[in-house]
């Protein structure tokens, strides 16, 4: 929405609970944002009951009543603001303000209103204070006269949450008028059955549904999981949380890359607090395989009201599935899945590394998400760029095989994913390009070229318009052959060998371009120009060593080609008609256009492409098939394919 006020407040959570944010008032609602990411609160105008203005200590507050009953409070609003979203209101929603009066004369004589699910504590007509009876955990007749309230414990914590509000009685005299009762109940037992039918009262008691000896990867350990009406309990031999529904933001459930185990994830706002570590996601780890059946804690008439069409009375199937569709019903959270996002081997995720501990980064529709520790979410619309690296870019012919892939935030926030395959390069690339996310390569020449040895792929002739953007920035061209004979710890120091200037000739005359020559003498003697400084010891009786262990790895001529993406097979079919219609377009150009054209293309002006590529990739597994196992291997060049 482009018309709208947009402001700075606070979101008043239950008994106190402070959330800075923004609020956001349009012609067709409001919605809130957490600052610095989380929960979004929106409320459509056809479902808000009432609005009110209440002067509060140094602002303003603006109450927000839906039709079911939830009860917002924003404050943090000035006196001009009043106004000037008052008359707004009236104009784009079509509801009017009411102004409530704020008591402060600190009288504990008064009536009750209950609305919804909101207690309002009235002197004379004025509000003294409000609580939200979906936190009421139990409530008790004491003697004739007093109702005690107690509220749940959460073990979600706030950065702002220091103190929280446990209980809470009442005092109701038998005179009272508000609450009719007869000689067997009081008004005071009048007042508690009313609160009964507004509270989540019992659930602390019975779990709707157990499951026992679950294995939680964060916080580590195995616990037993309750899942209660409104909220979730994890019972440890050590440790012991209970979280409300109302923190929890968002439901993952993830398979693993070798079909044995599934993740279901638990993203929390606010987190829970194990000792000095906060956990925003719950990490929990099931069998794949696994099969359970489940009969519901629940009556009918629950499963008939409240819970109509979220919850059945019974579940049998996968344990990961079941658990996902229960605790979804219950808490009304939404259920992410895993996206289109292959891997080359067939796979939901990549696997790599972050901060030194190994796990799984999956691409997912509108983020990535690293498992299993540390769980790390990072949403599309929070990154800046992402950036392909060459993995450990100065000493070891293994780092050829692996790459880095560095996401920045917005917030100057980066993260490192390393160690992913070189195989995974192009599935990561496509994905990443058609989601619209910017790609950066690196800023200096020789970490370009890294990039560009590394990704290229030897067994393919296609050309990847980014790998060749990457290789003009740097500079220059590079060889196609792999440049595993230039390690710099076993290099003697950098002059040309009879063996490179043999491997530099049969390149130059096989290749017919001496630009790729010039361009990897260059590289060369670059390289050994840094392994003669670092590394002088060598002596006469290792040359024939060192020649041995340079000794360039030879490309099987009977390999099959590598399958080609849909991308490339568009690439192949239009670059010369970019060509044509723009004569002397730099090949960078050429590629850039190319890649913007297949952004802006419909899934169905992309299905042709996309089918060649399915073949083409059946193609090869069949081929890979008879090349493994010894038989005869035919190979057939995947860029003259068509169905």
């Amino acid at each position: 929405m482009t018309d709208g006020h947009l402001f700075n407040n606070i979101l008043l959570g239950g008994r106190g609970g402070t959330n800075p944010g923004q609020l956001k008032v349009h012609a067709g609602g409001i919605a809130w944002r957490k600052q610095g990411g989380g929960k979004i609160i929106e409320v459509d105008k056809a479902d808000i009951a009432s609005l009110t203005w209440m002067k509060v200590p140094r602002a303003y507050q603006l109450g927000v009543r839906i039709k079911d009953g939830l009860f917002y409070k924003f404050i943090g609003f000035r006196e001009q603001d009043v106004t000037n979203l008052t008359n707004f209101i009236q104009k784009s929603i079509g509801i009017t303000p009411e102004e409530k009066q704020l008591s402060v004369t600190g009288h504990n004589w008064g009536g009750v209103d209950i609305n919804g699910n909101m207690l309002t504590f009235l002197v004379g007509s004025k509000q003294a204070f409000e609580v939200s009876l979906a936190d009421v955990a139990q409530t008790q007749l004491q003697g004739k006269t007093d109702v005690y309230l107690e509220f749940h414990v959460d073990d979600t914590t706030g950065a702002n949450e220091k103190d929280s509000l446990m209980d809470l009685s009442f005092h109701v005299p038998t005179s009272n008028t508000q609450f009719v009762g007869d000689e067997n109940r009081p008004p005071a037992e009048v007042f508690r059955e009313k609160i009964l039918t507004l509270a989540d009262i019992g659930s602390s008691e019975e779990a709707v549904v157990t499951f026992e000896g679950i294995a939680i990867l964060t916080p580590r350990g195995r616990y037993g999981v309750e899942l209660h009406l409104s909220f979730l309990r994890l019972q440890g031999q050590a440790n012991d949380f209970k979280i409300q529904y109302s923190s929890v933001v968002r439901l993952f459930l993830l398979p693993k890359s070798n079909q044995t185990h599934t993740f279901v994830i638990i993203t929390l706002d606010p987190p829970i607090r194990k000792g000095q570590t906060l956990y925003p996601h719950i990490v929990i780890q099931f069998e794949a395989e696994a099969i359970v059946e489940r009969q519901l804690s629940l009556s009918e008439e629950l499963l008939a009201t409240k819970y109509k069409d979220k919850l059945d009375s019974s579940y049998k199937g996968l344990v990961s599935e079941v658990f996902t569709k229960v605790l979804r019903g219950l808490s009304g959270a939404k259920v992410t899945r895993v996206g289109s996002f292959r891997s080359c081997q067939g796979g939901y995720a990549v696997k790599s590394s972050l901060k030194a501990e190994d796990g799984l980064l999956y691409p997912l529709e509108k983020g990535f998400f690293f498992l299993p520790k540390p769980p790390t979410l990072i949403l599309h619309d929070e990154i800046e760029y992402v950036e392909f690296e060459r993995h450990g870019a100065g000493g070891s012919s293994v780092s050829s095989h692996y790459f880095d892939l560095l996401v920045k935030l917005k917030n100057d926030q980066e993260h490192l994913f390393r160690n992913i395959q070189r195989s995974e390069y192009h599935s990561l690339f496509d994905f990443i390009s058609g989601k619209g996310l910017k790609i950066m390569n690196l800023g200096d020449v020789q970490g370009a070229n890294g990039v560009a040895a590394v990704l290229q792929n030897s067994d393919d002739d296609a050309v990847d318009p980014h790998l060749e953007r990457i290789k003009n920035e740097a500079g220059g061209e590079e060889s196609d052959e792999e440049d595993e004979d230039f390690v710099v710890e076993k290099d003697d120091g950098g002059s040309p060998t009879d063996d490179s200037e043999e491997d530099e000739s049969d390149a130059s005359e096989s290749g017919g371009d001496k630009e790729k020559s010039a361009a990897k003498d260059l590289k060369k003697e670059a390289v050994g120009t840094k392994a003669s400084s670092t590394k002088r010891k060598s002596k006469d009786g290792d040359e024939e060593g060192s020649k041995k262990r340079r000794q360039k790895k030879k490309k099987d001529p009977n390999a099959p080609k590598r399958a080609m993406s849909g991308f490339m097979f568009f690439s192949n079919a239009e670059r010369e008609n970019i060509k044509k219609s723009n004569p002397g377009m730099a090949f960078t150009d050429v590629g850039r256009a190319l890649g913007e054209r297949w952004k802006k293309m419909s899934a169905e002006e992309k299905e042709p492409f996309e089918a060649m590529a399915r073949a083409d990739s059946k193609r090869y597994k069949e081929a890979m098939a008879g090349y493994k196992s010894g038989g005869p291997t035919i190979n057939v060049d995947s860029g003259d394919e068509s169905e």
